[in-house]
Order: structure tokens, then sequence, then C-alpha cells
């Protein structure tokens, strides 16, 4: 059985693979930037496209700090 931790690691990597695919589906299907900016970002300028996700950023950053507190002992 894995723990919480590992989930939520094979899912942000899952996320990490789709969100790099996601320059190759945007360049396919320009609908997907009507999705919201919170969730998939984009930026298009002569010929270069970069997708990112907010959202996947914040997780990140909020479970790097939740790791550095368990690792200093305050939680």
């Amino acid at each position: 059985m894995l723990h919480f931790i590992q989930f939520l690691g094979i899912i942000l990597i899952v996320l990490g693979v789709l969100f790099f695919i996601a320059p190759l589906l945007l360049d396919k299907l320009p609908s997907l930037e009507k999705i919201p900016w919170i969730i998939l970002y984009v930026y298009r300028t002569d010929g270069f496209i970069f997708a990112t996700s907010p959202i996947l950023i914040i997780v990140s950053l909020v479970s790097l700090l939740l790791w550095l507190l368990r690792w200093l002992g305050k939680i």
C-alpha cells in the first residue's frame, strides 16, 4: 500500500509529464488556450510556446515547504 506522500509524488510526476506534453498539444489544438489560466498558462511568441500550470507550481511549493518544516522538526 502506497503512503499518501508517495501517491502525491506519483500524481505530480504524471501531471508534470502531461504539462510537458501540453505545448505540443497546443500547437495542434489552439482551443486549449481557452482553459482557465490558473489551470494552464500559455505564452506564445514568434513560434515559441511555453505552457505551465500555476496550480502545479503552488502544490509543489506547498509540498516542499511542508517537507522542509518536517525536516526542521517544526511540525
